[in-house]
């Protein structure tokens, strides 16, 4: 996962320089409610199977790097670091590291060491996404439908790797143009059938994003009333706040009962026990597989 957060205050400004009749009064304020289209409309999808009753909660500090690491690097951490949770890319055909050592032997070994997982899915990126990195998009009119494939496909790997049924595995969205209503709809779309997808295989939904974007318009979808919503964010703000107070873009009502990851701090390159590895820090106060 990579962050880069958008330039948010000069994008402010010129939204209110454009908004204003030069008085400092929203000119968008004499737009009666009823004529301005919501940012994202609300939608519902079937959920038949509900969220696993397993509701199994962590916190503490985690990371996550590219490739899941050797079995001797994860010992010598989990004896040294600070560290008690390790995210891993468990599937998606944009994973942007392959994976030689992410086997089912490897979780065996790696949860008898005492870690517990936050799995990765990264698969079809936002529509208005830059397509320099991840070219595989969300087709707008068939993104519900997408979504469910993707959730399909985590939940084999899922199983294939000896995760149990009730973990959850965070859908990656990289960052992408803010405000964007068809972008951020398809996104939103996107996400509604993968969450219902996961709850159909027995899995916990989980979404990962930037702030600016991906949490965004799903807390808009929330307010909206669309359904169903994941069961845990994973949200990226480099703000080096070990805590998951929303950094000031995540209201406290939403995905408050022990939902959320926060990625704090990202390439940083930390050594314990002698072991070396380029990670993104994170705060968990949420739901992770073991």
């Amino acid at each position: 996962m990579r962050y880069l957060r958008p330039a948010a205050v000069l994008a402010a400004a010129l939204a209110l320089l454009s908004a204003t009749d030069g008085t400092g009064v929203n000119a968008e304020a004499a737009v009666p409610a009823a004529v301005a289209a919501p940012r994202i409309r609300p939608v519902k999808l079937p959920d038949r199977a509900g969220p696993p009753r397993d509701h199994d909660t962590w916190s503490g500090p985690a990371f996550d790097a590219c490739t899941a690491p050797s079995l001797g690097t994860l010992k010598a951490w989990r004896e040294a670091s600070p560290y008690g949770a390790v995210g891993i890319y468990t599937s998606g055909s944009q994973r942007g590291c392959e994976q030689p050592r992410l086997t089912a032997e490897w979780v065996r070994q790696a949860r008898a060491l005492g870690w517990r997982f936050l799995p990765v899915h990264v698969g079809l990126q936002a529509p208005c996404a830059d397509p320099g990195h991840k070219p595989q998009r969300i087709d707008p009119a068939k993104a519900a439908e997408q979504g469910r494939a993707e959730a399909d496909e985590a939940a084999r790997a899922l199983r294939a790797l000896g995760l149990a049924e009730g973990s959850p595995v965070y859908l990656d969205i990289e960052a992408y143009p803010p405000r964007d209503p068809v972008c951020g709809q398809a996104v939103v779309d996107f996400t509604l059938g993968w969450t219902a997808g996961l709850h159909a295989a027995g899995y916990r939904s989980g979404f990962y994003s930037s702030l600016d974007s991906g949490i965004a318009d799903l807390a808009a979808a929330a307010r909206a009333g669309s359904s169903p919503m994941p069961d845990a964010l994973w949200y990226a703000r480099w703000d080096d706040q070990a805590d998951t107070d929303g950094s000031g873009g995540l209201a406290p009502d939403l995905w408050s009962l022990h939902q959320r990851v926060h990625q704090y701090h990202g390439n940083i390159e930390e050594t314990f026990g002698g072991a070396t590895l380029t990670v993104d820090r994170n705060h968990v106060d949420g739901p992770t597989a073991h």
